[in-house]
């Protein structure tokens, strides 16, 4: 028997995450659940999910602060809720490190639609060709996940690497807003083009020179 995916769901909202935990079990996910940040941070350390669902607004460890430490230890994809829909404050949550965001209320079935794009993903990348790619000044190898540009590592969130690695593999082509969200965030979030804007303008400040001019 395949083993199961491990989803941690992290909300102070009960019914959400009693909800949440019985619509993952009905699909065969092995989900534990945090009533706040710290415990699910704590959680993330020690049973190593395959995937965190998390709210923002939390007493004592928001969801931000929550998205940044998990990623400061682990590269497991990070899928946001909030009742909050403004573009700043999704911005916000995937500049700390998350990889999606859905805005609540949701469907239940949208969020499964989202862990399943997340969670296929990860398994392609690993099933993916790990050839070195190098081009010029940039390095990538993708079993590692390792970047380094002119000879210094940068370090990229997730999702940041993906989206590196997706135009490095299609160089001297144009490609569209709707091609590459669906190439590293799925079908569902085609009509995100905010995640490119965040993504596009944290890569250039962390590979380009610093005085390259920055567009948005």
């Amino acid at each position: 028997m395949a083993e199961r995916s491990r989803i941690l769901i992290v909300d102070d909202e009960t019914q959400i995450t009693r909800v949440l935990k019985t619509a993952l079990n009905a699909q065969g996910y092995e989900v534990r659940t945090a009533g706040d940040g710290e415990s699910g941070l704590n959680m993330s350390m020690d049973w190593i999910p395959d995937l965190v669902v998390t709210d923002l607004s939390m007493p004592g460890m928001t969801g931000i602060e929550l998205c940044r430490s998990i990623r400061e230890r682990s590269q497991v994809p990070i899928i946001v809720l909030s009742v909050r829909g403004e573009e700043k404050i999704k911005i916000e949550a995937l500049d700390a490190g998350a990889d999606d965001y859905v805005t609540k209320p949701f469907s239940v079935n949208e969020l499964l639609a989202r862990v399943r794009a997340n969670l296929r993903r990860v398994a392609a990348a690993k099933d993916s060709p790990c050839e070195t790619l190098e081009d010029g000044d940039f390095y990538i190898n993708p079993e590692s996940r390792v970047v380094r540009v002119q000879g210094r590592e940068v370090h990229l969130t997730p999702k940041e690497f993906d989206l590196l690695t997706f135009m490095a593999r299609h160089p001297n082509k144009c490609l569209r807003t709707g091609v590459l969200l669906n190439a590293v965030w799925g079908g569902e979030s085609v009509q995100q083009p905010e995640y490119l804007r965040v993504f596009i303008n944290q890569l250039r400040k962390k590979i380009e020179p610093e005085e390259t001019p920055q567009y948005y």
